[in-house]
Protein backbone atom coordinates (compact mmCIF):
# COMPACT_ATOMS: atom_id res chain seq x y z
CA UNK A 1 0.00 0.00 0.00
CA UNK A 2 1.14 3.57 -0.68
CA UNK A 3 -0.07 7.13 -0.36
CA UNK A 4 -1.52 6.72 -3.89
CA UNK A 5 -4.30 4.59 -2.35
CA UNK A 6 -5.18 7.05 0.40
CA UNK A 7 -8.55 7.90 -1.23
CA UNK A 8 -9.59 4.26 -0.98
CA UNK A 9 -8.45 3.98 2.64
CA UNK A 10 -10.23 7.23 3.53
CA UNK A 11 -13.39 5.91 1.90
CA UNK A 12 -13.19 2.65 3.90
CA UNK A 13 -12.65 4.67 7.09
CA UNK A 14 -15.80 6.71 6.46
CA UNK A 15 -17.85 3.58 5.67
CA UNK A 16 -16.74 2.00 8.94
CA UNK A 17 -17.45 5.21 10.85
CA UNK A 18 -21.00 5.80 9.57
CA UNK A 19 -21.87 2.19 8.71
CA UNK A 20 -23.49 2.79 5.31
CA UNK A 21 -22.37 3.46 1.74
CA UNK A 22 -24.82 6.35 1.32
CA UNK A 23 -23.68 7.98 4.57
CA UNK A 24 -20.01 7.72 3.58
CA UNK A 25 -20.82 9.13 0.13
CA UNK A 26 -22.48 12.17 1.75
CA UNK A 27 -19.51 12.74 4.04
CA UNK A 28 -17.01 12.50 1.18
CA UNK A 29 -19.11 14.37 -1.37
CA UNK A 30 -18.96 11.56 -3.94
CA UNK A 31 -21.44 9.23 -5.62
CA UNK A 32 -22.31 6.01 -3.74
CA UNK A 33 -20.97 4.01 -6.72
CA UNK A 34 -17.55 5.57 -6.09
CA UNK A 35 -17.65 4.36 -2.48
CA UNK A 36 -18.46 0.81 -3.55
CA UNK A 37 -15.72 0.89 -6.21
CA UNK A 38 -13.14 2.07 -3.64
CA UNK A 39 -14.09 -0.67 -1.17
CA UNK A 40 -13.98 -3.39 -3.84
CA UNK A 41 -10.62 -2.18 -5.16
CA UNK A 42 -9.11 -1.99 -1.66
CA UNK A 43 -10.29 -5.48 -0.74
CA UNK A 44 -8.91 -6.86 -4.03
CA UNK A 45 -5.57 -5.14 -3.45
CA UNK A 46 -5.30 -6.51 0.11
CA UNK A 47 -6.74 -9.92 -0.71
CA UNK A 48 -9.06 -9.78 2.30
CA UNK A 49 -12.63 -8.83 3.17
CA UNK A 50 -12.78 -5.58 5.09
CA UNK A 51 -16.56 -5.49 5.61
CA UNK A 52 -19.47 -7.79 6.16
CA UNK A 53 -22.35 -6.61 3.97
CA UNK A 54 -25.86 -6.86 5.39
CA UNK A 55 -29.23 -5.21 4.93
CA UNK A 56 -28.56 -2.49 7.50
CA UNK A 57 -25.14 -1.56 6.12
CA UNK A 58 -21.46 -2.50 6.45
CA UNK A 59 -19.65 -3.90 9.50
CA UNK A 60 -15.84 -4.06 9.61
CA UNK A 61 -14.23 -7.52 9.76
CA UNK A 62 -11.19 -8.18 11.95
CA UNK A 63 -8.88 -7.34 9.02
CA UNK A 64 -10.96 -4.25 8.32
CA UNK A 65 -10.73 -3.14 11.94
CA UNK A 66 -6.91 -3.37 11.86
CA UNK A 67 -6.72 -1.25 8.74
CA UNK A 68 -9.22 1.27 10.03
CA UNK A 69 -7.40 1.75 13.34
CA UNK A 70 -4.34 2.83 11.36
CA UNK A 71 -6.47 4.98 9.02
CA UNK A 72 -8.10 6.66 12.03
CA UNK A 73 -4.70 7.58 13.52
CA UNK A 74 -3.57 8.97 10.17
CA UNK A 75 -6.77 11.00 9.84
CA UNK A 76 -6.23 12.48 13.32
CA UNK A 77 -2.63 13.37 12.47
CA UNK A 78 -3.68 15.09 9.25
CA UNK A 79 -6.30 17.08 11.16
CA UNK A 80 -3.71 18.17 13.74
CA UNK A 81 -1.22 19.05 11.00
CA UNK A 82 -3.82 21.17 9.19
CA UNK A 83 -4.54 23.01 12.43
CA UNK A 84 -0.86 23.73 13.04
CA UNK A 85 -0.32 24.96 9.48
CA UNK A 86 -3.40 27.17 9.63
CA UNK A 87 -2.25 28.60 12.97
CA UNK A 88 1.21 29.37 11.64
CA UNK A 89 -0.32 31.18 8.69
CA UNK A 90 -1.71 33.81 11.06
CA UNK A 91 1.58 34.39 12.88
CA UNK A 92 4.84 36.16 12.04
CA UNK A 93 7.09 33.33 13.19
CA UNK A 94 9.48 30.76 11.76
CA UNK A 95 12.01 31.72 9.09
CA UNK A 96 11.75 34.59 6.60
CA UNK A 97 14.13 34.42 3.63
CA UNK A 98 14.86 37.75 1.96
CA UNK A 99 17.07 38.16 -1.10
CA UNK A 100 18.37 41.62 -1.89
CA UNK A 101 21.10 43.64 -3.50
CA UNK A 102 24.19 43.69 -1.30
CA UNK A 103 24.44 47.46 -1.75
CA UNK A 104 21.11 47.95 0.04
CA UNK A 105 22.27 46.20 3.22
CA UNK A 106 23.09 49.47 5.08
CA UNK A 107 19.43 50.47 4.61
CA UNK A 108 17.79 47.07 4.90
CA UNK A 109 19.54 45.50 7.88
CA UNK A 110 18.64 48.22 10.44
CA UNK A 111 15.01 47.99 9.27
CA UNK A 112 15.02 44.20 9.65
CA UNK A 113 16.34 44.69 13.19
CA UNK A 114 13.30 46.85 14.00
CA UNK A 115 10.99 44.24 12.44
CA UNK A 116 12.50 41.44 14.54
CA UNK A 117 12.09 43.47 17.72
CA UNK A 118 8.38 43.59 16.93
CA UNK A 119 8.24 39.88 16.05
CA UNK A 120 10.70 38.23 18.42
CA UNK A 121 10.05 34.64 17.25
CA UNK A 122 10.97 35.42 13.64
CA UNK A 123 14.29 34.28 12.20
CA UNK A 124 15.54 36.12 9.09
CA UNK A 125 17.93 34.87 6.45
CA UNK A 126 19.20 37.73 4.25
CA UNK A 127 20.79 36.46 1.03
CA UNK A 128 22.73 38.99 -1.05
CA UNK A 129 23.93 36.62 -3.73
CA UNK A 130 23.89 38.20 -7.21
CA UNK A 131 21.97 35.33 -8.82
CA UNK A 132 18.23 35.53 -9.45
CA UNK A 133 16.50 33.45 -6.78
CA UNK A 134 13.50 31.38 -7.90
CA UNK A 135 10.59 32.29 -5.68
CA UNK A 136 8.41 29.60 -7.27
CA UNK A 137 10.73 26.98 -5.74
CA UNK A 138 10.65 28.57 -2.30
CA UNK A 139 14.23 29.87 -2.47
CA UNK A 140 13.06 33.15 -0.90
CA UNK A 141 9.89 34.67 0.52
CA UNK A 142 10.62 38.27 -0.54
CA UNK A 143 13.01 39.46 -3.26
CA UNK A 144 14.28 43.03 -3.63
CA UNK A 145 15.39 43.43 -7.23
CA UNK A 146 16.67 46.23 -9.46
CA UNK A 147 16.33 47.10 -13.11
CA UNK A 148 13.56 46.33 -15.55
CA UNK A 149 10.18 45.07 -14.37
CA UNK A 150 10.58 41.41 -13.31
CA UNK A 151 8.38 39.24 -15.55
CA UNK A 152 8.56 35.76 -14.04
CA UNK A 153 5.10 34.11 -14.09
CA UNK A 154 3.11 33.90 -10.85
CA UNK A 155 5.20 36.60 -9.17
CA UNK A 156 3.62 39.69 -7.65
CA UNK A 157 5.76 42.76 -8.34
CA UNK A 158 5.40 46.08 -6.50
CA UNK A 159 7.46 49.27 -6.99
CA UNK A 160 9.69 50.02 -4.01
CA UNK A 161 11.83 53.07 -4.82
CA UNK A 162 14.11 54.58 -7.48
CA UNK A 163 17.86 54.44 -6.96
CA UNK A 164 20.21 56.89 -8.66
CA UNK A 165 23.94 56.26 -8.89
CA UNK A 166 26.71 58.88 -8.80
CA UNK A 167 29.93 58.54 -10.80
CA UNK A 168 32.71 59.55 -8.43
CA UNK A 169 36.43 59.51 -7.80
CA UNK A 170 38.65 60.41 -4.87
CA UNK A 171 40.04 63.91 -4.53
CA UNK A 172 43.52 62.42 -4.93
CA UNK A 173 42.47 60.84 -8.24
CA UNK A 174 40.89 64.11 -9.50
CA UNK A 175 44.04 66.04 -8.62
CA UNK A 176 46.08 63.60 -10.73
CA UNK A 177 43.72 62.83 -13.64
CA UNK A 178 41.06 65.54 -13.56
CA UNK A 179 37.35 64.90 -14.22
CA UNK A 180 35.52 63.72 -17.31
CA UNK A 181 35.08 67.37 -18.22
CA UNK A 182 38.87 67.64 -18.45
CA UNK A 183 39.71 64.46 -20.38
CA UNK A 184 37.92 61.83 -22.45
CA UNK A 185 37.01 58.42 -20.96
CA UNK A 186 39.95 56.73 -22.72
CA UNK A 187 42.35 58.81 -20.62
CA UNK A 188 40.75 57.85 -17.30
CA UNK A 189 40.83 54.75 -15.11
CA UNK A 190 37.47 53.14 -14.28
CA UNK A 191 36.06 50.65 -11.80
CA UNK A 192 33.62 48.19 -13.35
CA UNK A 193 31.47 45.14 -12.59
CA UNK A 194 32.76 41.60 -12.91
CA UNK A 195 29.93 40.47 -15.23
CA UNK A 196 30.41 40.76 -18.98
CA UNK A 197 26.70 41.55 -19.42
CA UNK A 198 25.58 43.19 -16.15
CA UNK A 199 21.85 43.64 -15.41
CA UNK A 200 22.33 47.03 -13.73
CA UNK A 201 21.67 49.85 -16.23
CA UNK A 202 24.56 52.02 -14.97
CA UNK A 203 27.07 49.21 -15.54
CA UNK A 204 25.60 48.64 -18.99
CA UNK A 205 26.22 52.36 -19.64
CA UNK A 206 29.81 51.92 -18.46
CA UNK A 207 30.37 48.94 -20.78
CA UNK A 208 28.89 50.82 -23.73
CA UNK A 209 30.77 54.09 -23.19
CA UNK A 210 34.10 53.12 -21.65
CA UNK A 211 36.69 51.03 -23.53
CA UNK A 212 37.89 47.83 -21.86
CA UNK A 213 41.41 49.24 -21.79
CA UNK A 214 40.20 51.98 -19.40
CA UNK A 215 38.73 49.58 -16.80
CA UNK A 216 41.48 48.88 -14.27
CA UNK A 217 39.51 47.32 -11.43
CA UNK A 218 36.38 45.13 -11.24
CA UNK A 219 34.31 44.05 -8.23
CA UNK A 220 31.09 42.15 -7.57
CA UNK A 221 29.80 44.33 -4.74
CA UNK A 222 29.00 48.04 -4.60
CA UNK A 223 30.74 48.29 -1.23
CA UNK A 224 34.00 47.07 -2.81
CA UNK A 225 33.59 49.51 -5.70
CA UNK A 226 33.09 52.34 -3.22
CA UNK A 227 36.25 51.32 -1.33
CA UNK A 228 38.18 51.16 -4.59
CA UNK A 229 37.07 54.69 -5.47
CA UNK A 230 38.02 55.93 -1.99
CA UNK A 231 41.44 54.29 -2.41
CA UNK A 232 42.03 56.30 -5.59
CA UNK A 233 42.02 53.31 -7.96
CA UNK A 234 39.68 55.02 -10.40
CA UNK A 235 36.21 56.31 -11.21
CA UNK A 236 33.29 54.22 -9.95
CA UNK A 237 29.60 54.26 -9.10
CA UNK A 238 28.19 54.77 -5.61
CA UNK A 239 24.53 54.98 -4.62
CA UNK A 240 23.13 58.50 -4.46
CA UNK A 241 21.90 57.91 -0.91
CA UNK A 242 25.24 56.55 0.30
CA UNK A 243 27.15 59.51 1.73
CA UNK A 244 28.71 57.64 4.65
CA UNK A 245 32.48 58.03 4.49
CA UNK A 246 32.33 59.62 1.03
CA UNK A 247 33.45 63.14 1.95
CA UNK A 248 36.62 62.56 -0.09
CA UNK A 249 34.72 61.52 -3.22
CA UNK A 250 34.03 63.98 -6.03
CA UNK A 251 31.40 63.64 -8.76
CA UNK A 252 33.14 63.54 -12.11
CA UNK A 253 29.97 63.87 -14.22
CA UNK A 254 26.40 64.94 -13.41
CA UNK A 255 24.00 61.97 -13.08
CA UNK A 256 22.54 60.66 -16.34
CA UNK A 257 19.14 59.04 -16.83
CA UNK A 258 20.83 55.68 -17.53
CA UNK A 259 22.26 55.69 -14.01
CA UNK A 260 18.85 55.30 -12.35
CA UNK A 261 17.36 51.94 -11.53
CA UNK A 262 13.91 51.02 -10.28
CA UNK A 263 13.91 48.83 -7.19
CA UNK A 264 11.09 46.27 -6.91
CA UNK A 265 9.53 44.17 -4.17
CA UNK A 266 8.78 40.71 -5.54
CA UNK A 267 6.81 37.89 -3.90
CA UNK A 268 5.30 34.67 -5.24
CA UNK A 269 1.52 34.47 -5.42
CA UNK A 270 1.45 31.28 -3.28
CA UNK A 271 3.12 33.07 -0.35
CA UNK A 272 2.04 36.66 -0.96
CA UNK A 273 -1.09 36.41 1.21
CA UNK A 274 0.58 34.75 4.20
CA UNK A 275 0.70 36.88 7.33
CA UNK A 276 4.49 36.70 7.50
CA UNK A 277 5.08 38.01 3.98
CA UNK A 278 2.22 40.53 4.03
CA UNK A 279 3.38 42.00 7.34
CA UNK A 280 7.00 42.29 6.20
CA UNK A 281 6.14 43.85 2.84
CA UNK A 282 3.86 46.42 4.49
CA UNK A 283 6.62 47.18 6.98
CA UNK A 284 9.20 47.75 4.22
CA UNK A 285 6.86 50.13 2.41
CA UNK A 286 6.65 52.21 5.57
CA UNK A 287 10.37 51.97 6.28
CA UNK A 288 11.42 53.15 2.82
CA UNK A 289 9.80 56.50 3.66
CA UNK A 290 12.47 56.94 6.34
CA UNK A 291 15.38 55.92 4.07
CA UNK A 292 17.47 58.67 2.43
CA UNK A 293 16.55 57.47 -1.07
CA UNK A 294 14.15 60.28 -1.87
CA UNK A 295 16.87 62.96 -1.74
CA UNK A 296 19.51 61.44 -3.98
Amino acid sequence: MSFDHWDEIRTAFQVARVGTVSGAADQLGVHHATVIRHIDALEARLGAKLFQRHARGYTATEAGQDLLNVAGQADDQFTQLAGRIKGRGDEVTGELIVTSLDSLSPLLVPSIAIFQKRHTDLRVRLVTDARLFRLEYGEAHVAIRAGKLPDQPDNIVQPFFNQTLRLVASREYVEQYGTLADKGVEEHRFIGATEDTPRAPYFRWLNENVPLSSIYFRATSMSAIKEAALAGIGIGFVAGWDHQGTEDLVEVLPPLEDWSAKIWLVTHMDLHRTAKVQTFVRFLKEQVKTWPVSAQ
